[in-house]
């Protein structure tokens, strides 16, 4: 029996839901939506799962389903308890291990929380709403999802079969489309960021295709790539218009979330030692008290990913929806966060950190420094749960290995021991 779920619906957290949702009983779930119209599950497996700190979960599937006609096709589904149920989701309550559950299921692309889904994946509503905006596209569009966040946010690629111009179609809440076309206006003034050509407000704003290739890619190559000081020159363009949005929270400031993440997703894998978790969330939360430092205009997601380069320089600066008021070492600690991270099995992106490391030191505290990375890396552990791909507990551990390390560095920089290897290039 399944139900809407209005909004302010309190839900009984005290299920384990993560061994409901990623357990065999988890195909009695979708094969009950799957019944809704008349399909059947055949086959089921899980892409990602994500735990909130609150404990709700919301896990995607990417299912076989037979349809009434004979045919089997794709299609993605997603199940979420607590609340990570978007108002207006279908509702399938239940029992689970003696309790009452409720779990709330939608399919791709009916996201609850995504209204402009409907459009984005349609491809004559996608045509219509791109010809209104004066460009030119063919009556059937080819869509490709780039990604999808279910509750949160989608991006697609649009193009065609012949070729020609492509746009990307970010999907966000409604509520957010008029401040993330307010971001890509600021900083289009003073960076290359795409601007926005076309918007809705059931939330879709519609971006062109920026030059160049993501600089997270080149790092596996031996192509060029930018030097520390035109990152620095591109953070140092970052328009000072953008102090008058919202200020963010860095990732010394989550490390409550990132810490009941981890020992929600790790409590029951000896692969993932407590006492390494604990031992990091504990020196970060003292670490957290230290004074901020002076607020300035940020990225405020500012990494590998988000950076495009053409013939070794910056072309391009994408997902700029954190941007505003906050700290010029946080923009460091995340890329070079994220650059250890990458560098544990990629040998150019571990030389390439060693170098920002060096060039970041020149313009930040290096204990600062070193225990705000050592933040990203711990909040960046809760990533391979999230994959659930093999062996994602001995990468968790990995990472909560690396925030040690960072967090060692912080203690014998000042002093005659040498600094623990953390890029493999260190010295």
């Amino acid at each position: 029996m399944s139900r809407s779920r209005g909004p302010g619906m309190v839900v009984d957290m005290s299920v384990p839901a993560l061994d409901l949702l990623l357990g065999p009983d988890a195909a009695n779930i979708l094969a009950a939506a799957a019944g809704e119209y008349d399909a059947g599950l055949t086959a089921l497996r899980v892409a990602d799962a994500h735990v909130a700190p609150t404990g709700g979960v919301r896990v995607r599937y990417v299912a076989d389903v037979r349809r009434a006609d004979g045919s089997v096709r794709g299609e993605v589904f997603v199940a979420a308890t607590g609340d990570r149920i978007p108002a207006g989701a279908a509702v399938l309550a239940g029992e689970f291990a003696g309790t009452p559950v409720e779990v709330g299921v939608w399919r791709w692309p009916q996201d609850p929380a995504l209204p402009g889904m409907a459009v984005a994946a349609h491809p004559a509503r996608l045509a219509e709403l791109l010809a209104t905006a004066g460009l030119t596209v063919p009556p059937a569009p080819r869509i490709s999802v780039r990604a999808y966040r279910p509750g949160q946010r989608a991006v697609l690629e649009i193009g065609s079969a012949s070729g020609g111009p492509r746009w990307f179609v970010k999907v966000v809440r409604p509520a957010l489309v008029a401040e993330l076309q307010l971001r890509h206006r600021l900083l289009g003034a003073t960076l290359p960021v795409p601007p926005v050509v076309a918007a809705d407000e059931r939330g879709l704003i519609v971006l062109p295709e920026a030059p160049g290739t993501v600089l997270r890619e080149l790092l596996a190559t031996d192509a060029a790539i930018p030097s520390p000081q035109e990152l620095q020159d591109t953070l140092d363009a970052l328009p000072a218009t953008l102090l008058e949005l919202p200020t963010g929270r860095g990732h010394l400031r989550r490390i409550e979330d990132s810490a009941r993440v981890l020992e929600l997703t790790t409590a029951a894998n000896p692969a993932v030692p407590e006492r390494l978790r604990n031992s990091v969330a504990d020196q970060l939360r003292s670490a957290a008290d230290q004074p901020a430092g002076p607020v300035v205009p940020v990225h405020g997601d500012f990494y590998e990913a988000q950076l495009l380069i053409e013939h070794g320089r910056i072309s391009g600066v994408i997902d700029v929806d954190s941007a505003g008021p906050g700290e010029r070492v946080d923009e460091w600690a995340n890329l070079l966060g994220h650059l250890s991270v990458f560098g544990l099995r990629t040998p150019r992106a571990a030389a390439y950190g060693a170098e920002i490391l060096a060039h970041a030191r020149d313009h930040a505290d290096a204990e600062d420094l070193a225990v705000r990375t050592a933040a990203v890396v711990f909040g960046l552990a809760t990533g391979p749960f999230r994959t659930q791909r093999d062996g994602w507990a001995q990468r968790t551990r990995e990472r909560l290995e690396l925030a040690q390390r960072w967090l060692s560095s912080m203690r014998t920089h000042s002093s005659s021991a040498p600094a623990p290897l953390i890029f493999a290039t260190d010295s």
